[in-house]
Order: structure tokens, then sequence, then C-alpha cells
């Protein structure tokens, strides 16, 4: 598989700084009905080094309804900021991580 097959297809998201959101995934392209669902959230400096900021920019967990995970929600992003958000689930006893790539706008 390359990289590339692990971006979501949507491409790179853009956030608002003031903006609060819930972002989902459907997972029917590789499998359906997720479990063991969890997810990170990665800053990214120029120099592409990645340092988790998830308990500063969401709070709670996952959930699932049917092939649909939806993360709680986003915030707290910063103007030009740049971020990874992986995602990593189990279906049909395979696990997989997939990702998108999020920028922080005003």
């Amino acid at each position: 598989m390359k990289e590339s097959d692990r971006e979501i297809v949507e491409g790179t998201i853009y956030q608002g700084v003031n903006e609060s959101v819930a972002y989902s995934i459907t997972t029917t392209v590789v499998g359906s009905s997720p479990t063991s669902v969890s997810f990170k959230i990665y800053s990214v400096d120029t120099q592409g080094i990645e340092t988790d900021v998830t308990a500063t920019l969401a709070a709670g967990s996952a959930t699932v309804s049917g092939d649909i995970i939806t993360l709680p929600k986003l915030s707290g992003v910063s103007n030009r900021g740049s971020y990874r958000i992986a995602v990593k689930f189990t279906s049909g006893g395979n696990v997989y991580e997939h990702y998108a790539r999020l920028i922080g706008a005003l």
C-alpha cells in the first residue's frame, strides 16, 4: 500500500481558529464495522517533526455508527498550524491507520 492510499480522499482540511468541528471518516473502502478505534492529533513543524497534541485539541473518544467513525470536536488550532490526524481501527481482523492533514486558518 502506498503512503497516499492511507490519506483520506478529501485531501487537506482547513479549519478556522475559532471553529470546533467533529470530523468523520467512512471505513467502507477497507472494511466494515470498525472496532478498537483510537485517534491521535499531531502538530507538524516545518521540519516534519510531529508532537502529540491530542489532549490539547480534542476531548473525548471517537464513536462508531456502522462504517462511520466520528471524532470528538477538534478546537484550538493555531493560525497556519499544520496537523496530522491519525485514526486507527480494526476491521475483519486487520488493523488500519488512516490520516488527514489539517491546516489552521483565520
